[in-house]
């Protein structure tokens, strides 16, 4: 053996990397390995020791999130009132539900019924959605990071980008319709919540939808099925959201969505009828951003406007993009949506990035331009528990910007 290299570690990589493929073989997913009897977890879905040691000084919390009523949100006196709501949540939480969004009950009912039936249909038909081409508008995987993260997550899914090229006949037939149905009122509800957000920023409403941060969506059609060892597995590992708003679709069987607030794992428990919101990575407004005056994605050329949004930002605090995961559970299957209001990511060249006029010596930028091309290569080159979209982007301080 050379000296140095441990070759029991050697083997055991490519041991795994040999069990991934054999898994991603098999286009099935991991329903396909529920379906053959399973038994026990593959070592493949067993999280690593460190993790499962970690797991245990984790506590609990009992709280909720704020569930906030959307009705009555175009009366300007009541709209102020739902302003301020989704204001203290975005920066306490980063999560919140909302209920009376618009979006028919008999909508989202079919939205889960067609989830549920692609996925349980014959495992044939699925394979012809099966890839890791992620400029495929269509597509079926498990886990997207399947051969970057340190533990496969328990669960399947079917994408649809619903940007500019989008073509409802690509479509699997046996959902077509939920899914065109459900994206056009979600695009809807995603315009209303940016609104809010601009309000609750002290910007105009349109302000954020004239950055384009609703061009384009993505629905990421998640099924989690009964899982025999979940103290094991994942469904979805710790992460924050890439983009900058997500709404959230889940049936009522199991809770599974859990937020990181304070050192505690949140359950965010089912309620009926509501759909859950959380601010993404470009949404976050944070105390670094007030200290240089930056704001990502907001190109303001008035002084005296950025300065009113400036006084918002001091006295409000900030917009939290929190971490979150998605536990696996006995029961199942849990059956989610995230529709993902990522900005217009096929327009690779699009700077986000911080107001030039506003950068001194005295008040330097911590954070570089964000072209969406370098922000989509890097999330689709990283393990999702390894990504941290802005620290890609942080500028390191040099002690000449801090003169004595």
């Amino acid at each position: 053996m050379a000296q140095g290299i441990d070759s029991s570690a050697l083997y055991q990589q490519y041991d795994r990397m040999k069990m991934l493929k054999a898994f991603d073989d098999t286009k099935a997913g991991v329903k396909g390995l529920c379906d053959s009897g399973l038994f026990q977890l593959p070592q493949i879905f067993v999280r690593p020791p460190e993790e499962l040691a970690a797991e245990l000084k984790h506590k609990k919390g009992q709280v909720q999130v704020p569930v906030i009523d959307l009705s009555g949100v175009d009366d300007c006196g009541r709209r102020k009132q739902i302003v301020e709501k989704v204001r203290s949540a975005a920066e306490t939480w980063g999560f919140f539900q909302v209920v009376s969004h618009g979006i028919p009950q008999s909508v989202c009912d079919g939205m889960i019924d067609g989830v549920r039936c692609f996925h349980e249909q014959d495992v044939d038909e699925k394979k012809k959605y099966y890839t890791r081409d992620t400029t495929k508008s269509v597509r079926y995987q498990s886990s997207y990071d399947l051969f970057l993260s340190k533990t496969a997550t328990w669960k399947d899914t079917l994408t649809i980008s619903c940007d500019s090229s989008f073509d409802r006949d690509e479509l699997p037939s046996v959902c077509r319709d939920s899914i065109v149905e459900y994206s056009e009122h979600e695009e809807n509800l995603g315009n209303i919540l940016l609104g809010l957000l601009s309000e609750a920023l002290g910007l105009s409403t349109d302000f954020l939808g004239k950055m384009e941060c609703s061009k384009g969506h993505r629905l990421h059609c998640h099924y989690y099925p009964a899982c025999p060892e979940p103290e094991l597995a994942i469904g979805t590992g710790k992460h924050s959201d890439a983009g900058f708003l997500t709404i959230l679709l889940q049936n009522q069987l199991v809770c599974g969505l859990q937020v990181l607030c304070g050192g505690q794992w949140i359950d965010i428990e089912p309620v009926e009828g509501a759909l859950v919101v959380n601010i993404g990575d470009l949404l976050q407004v944070s105390k670094e951003m007030l200290q240089t005056t930056f704001l990502l994605g907001i190109q303001i050329q008035n002084f005296s406007y950025f300065m009113l949004l400036m006084e918002q930002l001091v006295s409000n605090g900030k917009l939290r993009s929190n971490e979150h995961r998605a536990i696996a559970n006995r029961m199942g299957p849990r059956i989610s949506v995230a529709c993902f209001f990522s900005g217009p990511i096929d327009e690779r060249g699009k700077i986000y990035g911080p107001i030039e006029e506003l950068i001194t010596k005295q008040n330097p930028a911590v954070y570089k331009g964000v072209a969406m091309g370098d922000y989509v290569m890097n999330f689709l080159a990283t393990g999702m528990e390894d990504y941290r979209a802005l620290d890609y982007y942080k500028i390191q301080p040099s002690f000449e910007m801090y003169p004595l």
